[in-house]
């Protein structure tokens, strides 16, 4: 048994380690099971390249001849320096006749695998042993148990000389079944149509994050997006009101959105959702506040333009860092992935304050069957971190009885919603602004009209004498607030 063995074992994957509760552990045995293309065997690369400067490991090929594998990990950034590869893959040659025939290259017998590590390294193992796919040894033996017993074998020789060992094996297979009752953790690597993931089975003497995590594959190698437990986080913040910097806005709201809150913004097309959030992120870089947008639908340009259109200075507070604004295209990330952008904003960069637009746009960018669920554990995350989120969500009819607050269905997340809406009065299509709940503190149970100028966000005193307002289709009773009220109360 190797002395001094560390208290885990890294692989350089980034987030696989945090996953695992800090890495495997050593001188254990760990199988790592998938279809073709899942990347278990970038995963045993990133495994043998992680080992420290000067030290030694060995990767034995069941499948790829040695030239393909040092060619696929230098096309990944990894250069396998200091790693032996015992080849024992399956090699073609040609008859005389032209025809092909494949011969093994231990020809009738089965290798004896021990013997050529031991032939490798007489004085034992080293620290990282990487087996490409032990599921291949099945066919070289005569039968399962035969399989099993040399298996066994095999596992117990290298795990006690001290060595950590990952072996794959072909999913779905015979083999597979057997060998998920020898190791002692087992990492199911998937790839369907909602994306690459990668879940922890079985892992003995530690705990790990269960569920299916994100993976992705790219010119760098492989990189693991845990799935988000907004229950393990948390940060004791002071529960505020956060004000809009408009006093009648913050009437309406009684004094603001709470810190650490969750509000809803929602209305129809063009009717201010944006601008008004924005307006929220304003007042918080005059505190000294970072706050983050992440739009779904429309570039930076574009919301630039209209802000500073209407006297919020985007610019200043993108150059002043009091602001980001992220562009997400479609269909980039899973969920697993935006969420640790959002992480990364709140965790890294201080990020207190952060605009989802929209929630319509989230839905249709995230590669999930479970997008409500996903959403339902960032705000909660969000919450727990005391960052105040914002939610846009716009309604399909600009009129009418409908006036479902999302098309998600999660208006149960919300601590407070934000309705905005057009009217009509006198002939005249009007903006209007109400609360339709607020969790905690009183807030104006009336409409006020909204409007947005040159000047900024304008809020007017509350509109008396309208009725039909749930309805959707406000009107004037007999007491209705006069032709020619203006926004700011004038």
């Amino acid at each position: 048994m190797k002395s001094h063995l560390p208290s885990r074992i890294t692989t350089d994957i980034p987030g696989l380690e945090k996953i695992l509760h800090g890495g495997f552990l050593p001188g254990r045995s760990y199988l790592v099971t998938g279809g073709p293309g899942t990347g278990k065997t970038t995963m045993g690369l990133h495994f043998l390249s992680a080992k420290p400067e000067g030290e030694q490991a060995l990767l034995v090929s069941l499948g790829e001849a040695d030239r393909n594998i040092r060619a696929d990990a230098e096309s990944i950034g990894m250069r396998l320096e200091g790693v032996v590869i015992i080849d024992l893959s399956p090699t073609t040659h040609t008859s005389g006749d032209g025809t092909y025939t494949l011969l093994e290259p231990w020809e009738a017998e089965p290798p004896n695998i021990r013997a050529r590590i031991e032939t490798a390294f007489p004085e034992g193992p080293p620290a990282r042993v990487f087996i490409d796919a032990l599921s291949q040894f099945r066919h070289l033996v005569p039968d399962a148990f035969q399989f099993r017993k040399q298996v066994m074998a095999l596992l117990e020789y290298l795990t006690n000389a001290g060595s950590t060992l990952l072996f794959t094996s072909e999913q779905g297979s015979q083999a597979d079944e057997d060998l998920q009752y020898l190791g002692d953790g087992i990492l199911k690597l998937d790839n369907t149509e909602a994306g690459r993931s990668l879940s922890i089975v079985k892992f003995r003497g530690s705990g790990f994050a269960e569920g299916r995590h994100t993976v992705r594959l790219s010119d760098q190698g492989m990189s693991v997006f845990e799935r988000l437990m907004p229950g393990e986080y948390s940060q004791p913040y002071v529960a505020e009101s956060i004000p809009s910097g408009v006093a009648e806005l913050d009437a309406l709201c009684g004094g603001g959105v709470g810190r650490g809150s969750v509000t809803i913004i929602s209305g129809p097309t063009g009717v201010g959702k944006t601008s008004l959030g924005v307006q929220f992120m304003r007042e918080a870089a005059s505190r000294g506040e970072r706050s983050v947008i992440f739009s779904f639908e429309e570039n930076l340009a574009t919301i630039r333009h209209r802000c500073e259109r209407v006297g919020i200075p985007l610019s200043e507070m993108i150059h002043d860092d009091s602001l980001a604004v992220e562009e997400v295209e479609p269909l980039r990330y899973t969920p697993d992935e935006f969420a640790w952008r959002v992480q990364h904003e709140v965790e890294q960069r201080g990020a207190t304050m952060v605009m989802i637009d929209s929630l319509s746009g989230y839905r249709q960018s995230m590669r999930s069957d479970e997008v409500v669920t996903h959403a339902h554990a960032l705000c909660r995350y969000l919450s727990n971190m005391g960052v105040t989120v914002l939610l846009i969500n716009e309604v399909g009819s600009i009129s009418g009885d409908d006036i479902r607050v999302t098309e998600l269905g999660i208006s149960y997340l919300a601590d407070a919603v934000l309705l905005l809406r057009y009217i009509e009065v006198d002939g005249e299509m009007r903006k209007t602004i109400g609360m339709l709940k607020k969790r905690t503190g009183d807030f104006e149970k009336t409409l006020r009209e909204f409007d947005i100028t040159a000047e900024g966000l304008k809020v007017g005193e509350p509109l008396t004498g309208l009725r039909g307002i749930l309805r959707g289709v406000p009107e004037l009773g007999s007491n209705g607030f006069p032709r020619g009220t203006t926004c700011d109360g004038g």
